[in-house]
């Protein structure tokens, strides 16, 4: 998505696109397919660049914030895929794709599982532990 403040400040050329009033001080537009694609390949970049020794990279497959998911008012399964797509495609390291929204404890589990395998793994390719 894309944040705007308030709606008064959304520009003129972005009219007729799909909109979230968060609050009187956030506004808040869905992004297309084509946008999504453009930031997965944005996204790959960064993380071609960030990601040092073991990376990963995890994907809620179900919805990447709570107005997102399905039923919500900023639901796209198409344009999230756009998004999963390009990044996958752009990536080095493990991708992961949690059958999860990205805030359900599943999601998190996941997250907080991996991190401890990624420390052990660290801990005993340095030496430091049997």
């Amino acid at each position: 998505m894309v944040n705007f403040g308030p709606s008064s400040t959304v520009p003129d050329k972005f009219k007729g696109r799909l909109f979230h009033e968060h609050n009187a001080s956030v506004t808040l537009m869905r992004t297309t397919r084509d946008e999504c694609t453009k930031l997965g390949e944005i996204l790959a970049r960064k993380v071609a660049i960030a990601a040092t020794g073991m990376s990963r990279v995890m994907l809620p497959l179900r919805g990447i914030s709570l107005i997102d998911v399905e039923g919500a008012p900023f639901y796209d399964a198409a344009a999230d895929q756009a998004l999963f797509v390009a990044l996958k495609n752009g990536v080095q390291c493990p991708v992961l794709e949690i059958e999860s929204d990205i805030n359900d404890s599943t999601f998190a589990k996941e997250a907080v599982r991996l991190l401890h395998e990624m420390i052990i793994s660290g801990v005993k390719l340095a030496g430091t532990a049997t």
